[in-house]
């Protein structure tokens, strides 16, 4: 059950197990987004505050720590009771995100849930991550050499996550980080930081050695800025724009070239094909793809592309759809759509609705804030967009043509389509330049499938068995082999 005015009991940074200030006293305010009134103080990370928690997280991997020295079991049991604590209080975890994100309050349960999968999913192998033996060659090695490699954790890695999944990105990250033996400096969203630092106070209930996981909630350009730059950091996890993501990767040049993989922006295709079966279900599909997450999403399906015989009748179902779309109060169980996060956001999405006006679209309806307490918009549809506009969705006419129009983007994090054609499905799949491709559905993502983008949507993988690759460095043993025995 919704929690309407939860208790928020954790404000400060935790680093080392333990809740502390900010080296310089600093806090700064989060925002219910559904009145835009302040919720609480929360404390500011700095540049000092990295640095406490980079040193906690690099006496926690040092070879004789406890969190390297416990046997691989162990970290997945801890892992484990993590989750299920997470569990034990799933109405408190969820009602903090409505009530800092705004999404209603069953789309953050849906969250947490997923959130808790993946850490379970992570948790199994931790005692699975294996080397190998290699055959040497003979006529260069005579038999005298024996060669194997070892998966070992990379490090100390920063961990940066944005506000649209508070704890779902925190379970990205830390689930394959942790389950390779890794240590963590999370920086959390200034937007919504106050669901990961309460899941910090259950790190510590689960009985991770001090150390091994630090939140440190503060703004991207000054604690986001010394993770990205410190030298005893060895990799940075980013999730976020693709602007940012440019800046972390000079940073990484700059410092120590500490490795780096982001999931980044999107703009992705969901193709919609004349054969695509039942037109209100197709119609259905598209709307939530977009205004999932209130479209607060990487991946959401934002070119729509129909073909053009059913383009018209699209539109009418497509309009209806966002008309009918209950928006309000995010701890209603009716509401599909509450708030956007912030004002800067509103005001983000309310300026591309005036450039699609000004840049010749059709509204086919909403465009506009809705009432004057929260940041409220009307769910809105365009029609008639070119690919050259800043928003974009069209008809097409053929498949190549529209493979070819999917593809004319910087970005490639996701696509979709919508047919009953099996071969029309694959030929898509594989002709379109995207990380994830989803057939009749979409933004299905499972803790075992990789996820992550083509182009400037980003590199390396989350999730999956891909995911522990981003954390694992592969190290080769050769050893000559006595073959005189005294």
């Amino acid at each position: 059950m919704a929690i309407r005015n939860p208790e928020i009991k954790y404000k400060e940074l935790f680093i080392n197990n333990e809740f502390v200030k900010a080296e310089s006293g600093r806090t700064f305010p989060v925002f219910n987004p559904t009145t835009g009134d302040a919720i609480c103080e929360v404390s500011e990370a700095g540049p000092e505050d990295v640095n406490k928690a980079v040193a906690a997280a690099r006496k926690a991997f040092s070879n004789t720590a406890p969190w390297r020295t416990m046997d691989a079991s162990e970290r997945a049991r801890l892992i484990l009771k993590l989750s299920d604590l997470m569990e034990r209080d799933l109405c408190y975890l969820a009602s903090l995100d409505t009530l800092d994100n705004g999404k209603p309050f069953t789309e953050s349960l849906c969250d947490l849930e997923y959130s808790i999968k993946t850490l379970r999913y992570y948790a199994g192998w931790c005692d699975k991550i294996q080397g190998s033996t290699i055959p040497c060659d003979v006529s260069l090695a005579d038999g005298e050499f024996m060669c194997l490699t070892r998966r070992e954790p990379l490090g100390v890695v920063g961990q940066i996550i944005p506000w649209n999944y508070p704890v779902m990105m925190l379970a990205w990250k830390w689930g394959p980080a942790l389950a390779t033996g890794c240590t963590i400096v999370l920086k959390s969203a200034e937007l919504t930081p106050i669901s990961s630092l309460y899941v910090g106070s259950l790190v510590k209930e689960a009985g991770f050695p001090p150390g091994v996981i630090n939140i440190i909630p503060g703004m991207g350009p000054v604690a986001g800025h010394a993770i990205a730059h410190h030298q005893d950091i060895d990799k940075v996890a980013f999730t976020g724009s693709t602007a940012v993501g440019r800046k972390i990767m000079g940073a990484a040049s700059e410092s120590n070239l500490k490795r780096v993989t982001m999931e980044l922006g999107g703009k992705s295709p969901l193709v919609v094909c004349s054969d695509c079966g039942d037109l209100d279900e197709a119609a259905e599909l598209c709307h939530t793809a977009m205004f999932g997450n209130h479209g607060q999403n990487c991946c959401a399906g934002s070119r729509t592309f129909v073909h053009e015989s059913i383009y018209d009748e699209f539109v009418k179902r497509a309009v209806k759809l966002a008309e009918e779309r209950p928006v309000g109060d995010p701890f209603d169980e009716k509401t599909l759509l509450g708030p956007l996060v912030s004002q800067t956001q509103m005001e983000r999405v309310l300026g591309y609705i005036e450039k699609g006006k000004s840049e010749g679209a059709k509204l086919e309806c909403g465009g506009a804030r809705l009432g004057s307490e929260g940041y409220f918009v009307s769910p809105t549809v365009f029609s008639n967009v070119t690919d050259d506009m800043t928003i974009a969705k069209e008809e097409f006419s053929s498949m190549d043509e529209v493979i070819k129009r999917s593809n004319n983007t910087e970005y490639g994090l996701a696509s979709g389509i919508i047919t009953t054609n099996i071969n029309k499905a694959i030929m898509y799949a594989q002709a379109v330049q995207a990380g994830s491709v989803w057939v009749n559905c979409y933004d299905v993502c499972l803790p075992q499938t990789p996820f992550g983008g083509y182009k400037q949507s980003g590199h390396g993988r989350e999730l999956g068995k891909e995911g522990l690759d981003e954390y694992l460095e592969t190290k080769t043993i050769t050893i000559k082999v006595q073959r005189k025995m005294s």
